[in-house]
Order: C-alpha cells, then sequence, then structure tokens
C-alpha cells in the first residue's frame, strides 16, 4: 500500500483552503515571531509546543479582530433584525483550525509554520476542546454560529461560560471514571473578557405590591461578567460573537449586612455567588431538578435579556420612538431562539422587564413577549421534559412564580371559553402539573410565549404534533413547523477530511461549501472506476491514519481491512448500545462455533460517555469493555473481530474517528430520537448507515434512497402496536437461540467470571422492564448485519453506495437548516453581502438590503 500523503502535503495541494503568497506566509512568520516574543515572553531557546501553540493561535486571531469589529460596526449601521440564540450548551471543540479554515489562512499558515521548523498537526493537537455541551444539542449550537455568520446574519449566542465542561472519561478496569475538565487552565487565547458589561443579575427576595405595581425586593445579587468568542463565517469576511456569562460576586457580598465581623469568612463565601458558572451539568436527555441548575437557566437568561434591551435602546430604531411607543418595533428588531427549554425562564422575565420596570400594559407586553420568542423541543423522552418545583421558583424567583401564575391563568380562561366543561382539557394544558409537588411545566410555557414551535426533524416533528403536545397543536396548528437539523460543512467535511473534501472539489468544483445541495452532481460519478478507486483510497488512507492513532493513544493494534464499524454517541438506553454488544457477541459465538468459515473482518468501536449518576449507562460501558476484554484476546478470534471502547468522546475525537468509519450505527427504538446529528456527519464523510427509520435517518433514507442505507426493525407503527399488546422479552429470547446463547452467557458470568453475577441489573432490566425493546428488534439487527458483511465484500459496489450517499447528503448542511428558520421563524433573509476586509476603504461594500431591513 502507498504511504499516505501527510496532512501537511495533502493541504498543499487543496485550492479550498486559501492561496499562500509568500508576503502572507512573511506577514504570519512575523506575527508568530512577534506573539512568542511580546505576548508570550519566550524566546525560541525555551519555548514549548503550548508557546508555539499560542503564539499561532493569536497570529489567527489577529486576523479576526479587524472583521470583526467591522462587521459589529456595520449592524451598529445598517440596525438589521439581530437573531438571539439562546442556549444553557455550546458544543464548540478546538477553535484554530476552523478559524484558519473559514479565514483561508489555513495553507499560508501551513507553509508559516513548516518554515518555521514546527509540525502543524502537533500545535494542533495542544489546543483543548471548549466542551461546554454533552452531545447533540450543545453541538448543533454551535453548527448554527457557523452557518448563521456564513449567511450574514446579524446574529449573537449567548450562554454560560462554565469553569469546567463536560467531564473528562477515564475508563478504570472497564468501568467509566470522571475527571474534572480544567479547560482554562492554561487560558483561552480566542475569548475577550468585556467587564466594560458586566451586569446585575437578582436571586431570592420577596415581591411588595403597590398602586405603581410590583416591586421585586431584598434580593442578592450576582454579577454576570461577558466573553466575547468571534465566530467567522465561510470566506465572507463576517465574524459575528457568542458571549458568554461568568458569575462574578459584587464586592460588598456578604460585607453590607451583619456579617463585618467575619470579613475573611466573607471574602470567601463569594464563591457561593461564583459557584452559578463554575461547572455544566453532564446530563443529556435526562432533568435533573437542582437549585443550581436553575440558577444557571435564570443567570443566563436575565443577563442576556438586559444585553439585548441595551442594544435595542441604542439602536437608532429604538433611539427614534417616543417612550410610549418605543418597545412596539421590538419583535421587527429581536428574535429570541430558545434552545430547548433550558432558557424558558426568558419568557416571564421579559415579561417582568416589560410590565414591572417599563411599565407597559400586560397585553401589550404579552403580544410582543409571544413574537419575540420561538421554541425549539429536542426530546420526547418524558424524564427529559423539565418540570420545575413550584416551592423551588417561589424561594429563587418570586416575582416570575406570579408572572407565570398569570400566563397560565390567562391561557386556561381562553382554552375554557372555547372547550367549556373540559375540565381534564384544562389540566392536561396548564403550565402548572398538580398532584404530588406541584411543578411547573417548562415546554408548556415555551408553546403558549412563543409564536412558533419546532421540532428537528420530520418524524420527530409529527410526534410533537401529534403525540406530545397535540392539544396545543390542535389549538394553533400553524404555531408548530420542522426544522430538520444540519452540521456545518465546513468542520465536518474540510476541516475533518481534507482529502475527500478535495477530491470532490476536483469533480463539482469549490462552490459546494457554501451550498452543499451541490453535491447531488456527484451522482454523475457513480459509474467513473477512476473516482470509485480514489473515494476508496481517501477512505483507506483514513483508517489507517486512524489505526496509528488508536496504537500510539491506546496500545491496541488493529487490522485497517477490516470493516471500521462505528458506534458513537451519549451512551443511554434509547440509543440502543446493548443492542450493538448483543451482535457483537453473536459474531464471536459465530466465529468460535466455525473458525474455518469465511468471515468479514470487523473492528467495532464504540465510544461515548455515561451521565455520572446513570448507573444502567455505566454497566452498559462495564459490559463493553468486558465483552472486548475477552473477545481481543481469544486466539481463536485472531483479527477477525476487535471490540475497542473508545475513551473520552468529545469533538476533537469524532473529527478523527468519523472520517475513518464504515459503518455508521444509528440504531435507537423509532420514536426516540429526535433527530440525531451524528448520522449526517457519516454520511458526509463515506460511511454507510445501520439505522432504523428514527430521527434523521427517515429523511437520510429518503434523500438517498432505501435501497443505499442498511435499514432494519420496527418502525413507529410496529413500536406503538407492540406497546399495545404489551413487549414480552422472554418470548424472543425462547424463540431465538443465539439471542439466547448471548444473553446466557452475560448472565452466568462467562464474560465476568471472577463477578458472575455483575451484570444481573443489565439482564434483568432487559427482561422485566426494557422502554427500548432490544430483544424485538435483535433478529432483524442480526440479519441486517449480515447482508452488510456481504456487501463489504465488494469493494467497488459498496464504494458506489458510499458516492449515492455523499450526493444525496446536502440537504443536511446547517446552512439549510439556518435558511429555514431565518425565512420561516426569524422573518430575515440570509445576506451574500461581503463586508470589506480590514484593509480596504469601508464604502466597498454596495449597499444591499440586509436581511430584509432595508440600508
Amino acid at each position: 500500500m502507498s504511504r499516505p500523503l501527510s496532512d501537511q502535503e495533502r493541504r498543499k495541494q487543496i485550492s479550498i483552503r486559501g492561496i499562500v503568497g509568500a508576503e502572507s506566509v512573511a506577514e504570519l512568520k512575523r506575527g508568530f515571531n512577534r506573539h512568542l516574543h511580546f505576548t508570550l515572553v519566550k524566546d525560541r531557546n525555551v519555548a514549548t509546543p503550548r508557546d508555539y501553540y499560542f503564539a499561532l493561535a493569536h497570529t489567527v486571531r489577529d486576523h479576526l479582530v479587524g472583521r470583526w469589529i467591522r462587521t459589529q460596526q456595520y449592524y451598529y449601521e445598517k440596525d438589521p433584525k439581530r437573531i438571539y440564540y439562546l442556549s444553557l450548551e455550546f458544543y464548540m471543540g478546538r477553535t484554530l483550525q476552523n478559524t484558519m479554515i473559514n479565514l483561508g489562512l489555513q495553507n499560508a499558515c501551513d507553509e508559516a509554520i513548516y518554515q518555521l521548523g514546527l509540525d502543524m498537526e502537533e500545535l494542533e493537537e495542544i489546543e483543548e476542546d471548549a466542551g461546554l455541551g454533552n452531545g447533540g444539542l450543545g453541538r448543533l449550537a454551535a453548527c448554527f454560529l457557523d452557518s448563521m455568520a456564513t449567511l450574514g446574519l446579524a446574529a449573537y449566542g449567548y450562554g454560560i461560560r462554565y469553569e469546567y465542561g463536560i467531564f473528562n472519561q477515564k475508563i478504570r478496569d472497564g468501568w467509566q471514571v470522571e475527571e474534572a475538565d480544567d479547560w482554562l487552565r492554561h487560558g483561552n487565547p480566542w475569548e475577550k473578557a468585556r467587564p466594560e458589561y458586566m451586569l446585575p443579575v437578582h436571586f431570592y427576595g420577596r415581591v411588595e405590591h403597590a398602586a405603581a405595581g410590583a416591586k421585586w425586593v431584598d434580593t442578592q445579587v450576582v454579577l454576570a461578567l461577558p466573553y466575547d468568542t468571534p465566530v467567522p463565517g465561510y470566506m465572507n469576511n463576517t465574524v459575528n460573537t457568542m458571549r458568554l456569562w461568568s458569575a462574578r460576586a459584587p464586592n460588598d457580598f456578604n460585607l453590607r449586612d451583619f456579617n463585618v465581623g467575619d470579613y475573611i469568612q466573607a471574602v470567601l463565601d463569594r464563591n457561593l455567588a461564583e459557584n452559578i458558572s463554575r461547572v455544566l451539568y453532564p446530563n443529556d436527555n435526562f432533568f435533573e431538578g437542582k437549585e443550581l441548575r436553575l440558577k444557571q437557566e435564570y443567570f443566563v437568561v436575565a443577563a442576556t435579556l438586559q444585553d439585548i434591551i441595551r442594544r435595542f435602546k441604542a439602536s437608532k430604531f429604538g433611539s427614534t420612538e417616543s417612550v410610549r411607543t418605543v418597545f412596539d418595533s421590538f419583535p421587527d428588531q429581536v428574535a429570541i431562539q430558545l434552545n430547548d427549554t433550558h432558557p424558558a425562564m426568558a419568557i416571564p422575565e421579559l415579561m417582568r422587564i416589560f410590565v414591572d420596570i417599563e411599565k407597559l400594559p400586560w397585553n401589550k407586553a404579552w403580544d410582543i413577549t409571544k413574537r419575540t420568542f420561538a421554541y425549539t423541543n429536542h426530546t420526547v423522552l418524558p424524564e427529559a421534559l423539565e418540570r420545575w418545583p413550584v416551592d423551588l421558583v417561589e424561594k429563587l424567583l418570586p416575582r416570575h412564580l406570579q408572572i407565570i401564575y398569570e400566563i397560565n391563568q390567562r391561557h386556561l380562561d381562553h382554552i375554557a371559553s372555547l372547550f367549556p366543561n373540559d375540565v381534564d382539557r384544562l389540566r392536561r394544558m396548564s403550565l402548572i402539573e398538580e398532584g404530588g409537588t406541584k411543578r411547573i411545566n417548562m415546554a408548556h410555557l415555551c408553546i403558549v410565549g412563543s409564536h412558533a414551535v419546532n421540532g428537528v426533524a420530520k418524524i420527530h416533528s409529527e410526534i410533537v404534533k401529534t403525540q406530545v403536545f397535540k392539544d396545543f397543536a390542535a389549538l394553533e396548528p400553524e404555531k408548530f413547523q420542522n426544522k430538520t437539523n444540519g452540521i456545518t460543512p465546513r468542520r465536518w467535511l474540510l476541516l475533518c477530511n481534507p482529502g475527500l473534501a478535495e477530491l470532490i472539489a476536483e469533480k463539482i468544483g469549490e462552490d459546494y461549501v457554501r451550498d452543499l445541495s451541490q453535491l447531488t452532481k456527484l451522482h454523475e460519478f457513480v459509474d467513473d472506476d477512476l473516482f470509485i478507486r480514489e473515494v476508496a483510497k481517501v477512505k483507506q488512507e483514513n483508517k489507517v491514519k486512524f489505526a496509528l492513532y488508536l496504537e500510539k493513544e491506546y496500545k491496541v493494534k488493529i487490522n485497517p481491512s477490516s470493516m471500521f464499524d462505528v458506534h458513537v454517541k451519549r451512551i443511554h438506553e434509547y440509543k440502543r448500545q446493548l443492542m450493538n454488544c448483543l451482535h457483537i457477541v453473536t459474531m464471536y459465538n459465530r466465529i468460535r462455533r466455525d473458525p474455518a468459515k469465511l468471515f468479514v473482518p470487523r473492528t467495532v468501536i464504540i465510544g461515548g460517555k455515561a451521565a455520572p449518576g446513570y448507573h444502567m449507562a455505566k454497566m452498559i460501558i462495564k459490559l463493553i469493555n468486558t465483552v472486548a476484554q475477552v473477545v481481543n484476546n481469544d486466539p481463536v478470534v485472531g483479527s477477525k473481530l476487535k471490540v475497542i471502547f473508545l475513551e473520552n468522546y468529545r469533538v476533537s475525537l469524532a473529527e478523527k474517528v468519523i472520517p475513518a468509519t464504515d459503518l455508521s450505527e444509528q440504531i435507537s427504538t423509532a420514536g426516540t430520537e429526535a433527530s440525531g446529528t451524528g448520522n449526517m456527519k457519516f454520511m458526509l464523510n463515506g460511511a454507510l448507515t445501520i439505522g432504523t427509520m428514527d430521527g434523521a435517518n427517515v429523511e437520510m433514507a429518503e434523500e438517498a434512497g432505501e435501497e443505499n442505507l442498511f435499514i432494519f426493525g420496527m418502525r413507529v407503527e410496529d413500536v406503538t402496536e407492540l406497546d399495545r399488546e404489551g413487549y414480552n422479552a422472554q418470548e424472543y429470547y425462547d424463540r431465538l437461540p443465539e439471542l439466547k446463547q448471548a444473553i446466557d452467557q452475560i448472565k452466568s458470568g462467562f464474560f465476568s467470571p471472577k463477578e458472575p453475577d455483575l451484570f444481573k441489573d443489565v439482564v434483568n432490566m432487559l427482561f422485566n422492564h426494557d422502554r427500548f425493546k432490544v430483544f424485538a428488534d435483535y433478529e432483524a439487527y442480526v440479519k441486517c448485519q449480515e447482508k452488510v458483511s456481504e456487501l463489504y465484500l465488494n469493494s467497488k459496489a459498496w464504494t458506489k453506495m458510499v458516492i449515492r450517499n455523499i450526493a444525496a447528503a446536502g440537504k443536511f448542511s446547517s446552512d439549510r437548516t439556518i435558511k429555514e428558520y431565518a425565512r420561516d421563524i426569524w422573518h430575515v433573509e440570509p445576506s451574500d453581502l461581503k463586508i470589506p476586509p480590514p484593509n480596504e476603504p469601508r464604502d466597498a461594500a454596495e449597499d444591499k438590503t440586509l436581511n430584509g431591513t432595508a440600508a
């Protein structure tokens, strides 16, 4: 096999990554040496690789600054409608390479670093991931920021600057162990603190009612300090802002009251206030009703809304109106998207500002509020829906509870007028759930307080409309929409798979990077033998590179010509990593039963984090590792089957494993995965999908043709039917000998001889309370996997199917998703205007309309 090109060598051939001019290379080298000297205060004799990374990061950041300032200046002058994306999570990953790509600096930087005698890939590996998210929801927010900047929207991401992001996962003796993610330890070159925009946030206290209206008094104050991170669009000179808030105690914290005696303790207690932005809650698709989490949710909302209103009042629109009507234009100037219900307190908070502070009448305030907010639902799992206890909200945010009660009263009065005497409907639709502890249903609050509600894939949006929120959809069907998720092709193709990106560019040109629908042009080359060989070659090079990485990091040797069968995502019962595990055991048993029989070699790679408090998910990780130990050390199996648990799966590791994958596992029970976005990344990077008809898999099959995916198992209707008649796991166990053998081995301690009943909880769950019906899909899954192996033997047929998938992946760009949000929900037009770069005069931009607002 020919030696794979290094990324360094391959990048030199790649035009998409920017032109290399001698001047730009010289300028970058000067910048690098200047930062090494003046910023890092080092010379080449004592500088460490980390110093070199920081010098490069600061040099690249220098190229952002002029564009960043100019973009914000342009927004101030043109005063377009602003889009505010509110999220408790932004799973950004690394920033350096993405910035170089979007600025067209990649090749020049590569050349400069090469001339300086350094290794670009080594420097890139030093950067910490910004792990401020759990999984899909947080990574979606990051992809959306990239697309909004690329489409020239005046958009802002608002969230929390967690001091500790998602924990680092270590596997010790097969168990997950969590370590704190101290990602800011060495500093973050991409952020700029903005203490001049620090804002107060209030908690606790009580409400006084007077003739002038309600007053929230005797509160505790925490300060919100903003940190801004630039978000560059792709090659359009737009640089938007992600603003993350950090909690700070005011200087008189604990010193203004009767605490003066213990000055030292009062200063130490400042930590209590600052704990608000200390750590990301590590739950994916699970609600944990802790006071600190509610504080986080209100903290980001209160700081952000003050910022939005300050910016609105400072704008030309806001300032020209008389005081009386100043907020009439608010929904024409401001759109706020709620990323799930986590920032739902924004709805009562905006009402509090309008009614209590700005003295608007309730009806007017409510009309403006509804027209401003839109809500994205991300899950239908009941355990994930936020339901805050009334008494907790009453203690922490007493005025907000009153406002929520008032919203609910008016809402229920309206329902009662339409459906007299239908008390059950009132109970179902109330924002307040009675029975046991009274709780606020935050999804209901979001639906009532927004003008648009969307799901994140067609099938999910249907389930939202017809099942989860059907009473609300019956009332206002026009409010409910679909916006199928997408991924940014900049990070998830150009950055992570330069070989494939360039191969595509050679065939169809470079424009597809901004318009991924152009990938359909690849259909012309499905029968082009040379192209087929080249696609297969890129995949093989990616596999060899990843195999070398695994060997270096995990000391495991794997066969790069085996099928790389990859299942990476958060560990959760609904995602059914257990079903994959049963398939592994089944393959193992087949090899042992007949070692001479032809077996298509596989490397099964499973990775993902379990929430620290999720016992079953942690047992699943232990089971996978226990099975792996037996399979990987059985001489009968040899190199036919290897099982690897990928430790500490995160954005930067996804960028390595996805381009090397042959088979993508998307096997959730139909009706449980709202969309999925990993599925799209694999499709774009030349993997084939084995999956159920769930989430966006349905639309992937629609785009590529169902015959070009390995679809198996129950559909939503089958699951519903099985629920109706009652799911009986035992009957599958009795009927399927291979399933019985696998379960018996797990149950008897075949894989864990020293602790034979280690997995009794797992087995008991599978038989007695498996909500996700693993056994019901096992047989179809194993049969489908046989078809996968059969096709893999025919390399050419496999690669042709790969090409058909890549050609059909265009729909799944987040650019398309954001265009739909812009037109259907935010009512702004994307702009292809290129703001002039910092080295050109400012009037170089033609006076086009931006975002539907006249210039």
